[in-house]
């Protein structure tokens, strides 16, 4: 299938941004530095360490959702409890962000986040948990107590007649 396909390109393109992105902060850090630029007052050194610092935050943030992605290709199974949740959030990271950079920067970066939003949301819905789940009422043949497939059958067992209703008192 092509869950464990999806589940590899993800954690690449996770990890290629985490660096990317930690990389542009710490870009942005050092020009504000070298520009001296302020922002209604701020101090510029504060601006530049704060984005260097939201850089690595932001960079290890994707780069701990790429491992999750990297373990659920690895080992073919669904992420659970945290995983998930990283998951999850970078999933709505990516829809808003893909949100803001329609405007900001162009149509092309809002396909790159949307293309990285479904690989994250194809991860969680491929490993759904339900392809190796078999309830014991249902037998793997899918013919509900070992009747024929859509028979509504009961395997031949007997079936005991049911009593009629008795009436109420008025």
């Amino acid at each position: 299938m092509v869950r464990r396909p999806v589940a590899w390109v993800a954690a690449i393109v996770l990890f290629v941004e985490a660096f990317g992105i930690a990389l542009v902060n710490w870009f942005l850090g050092v020009v504000v530095d070298r520009q001296d630029m302020s922002l209604a007052g701020l101090d510029p050194a504060a601006m530049s360490v704060s984005s260097k610092v939201a850089g690595l935050v932001f960079g290890l943030y994707f780069a701990l959702c790429g491992f999750v992605a990297l373990r659920v290709a690895l080992r073919d199974r669904a992420p659970a409890g945290l995983g998930r949740v990283l998951l999850i959030s970078v999933a709505v990271v990516h829809g808003l962000l893909g949100a803001f950079t329609v405007g900001l920067v162009g149509w092309g970066a809002f396909a790159f986040m949307m293309v990285v939003l479904g690989l994250v949301v194809l991860i969680l819905m491929a490993y759904d948990g339900r392809e190796g789940a078999v309830s014991d009422a249902e037998p793997v043949d899918g013919a509900p107590n070992g009747g024929a497939p859509g028979d509504g059958s009961n395997g031949g067992a007997p079936v005991a007649p049911t009593a009629p209703p008795t009436p109420s008192a008025p």
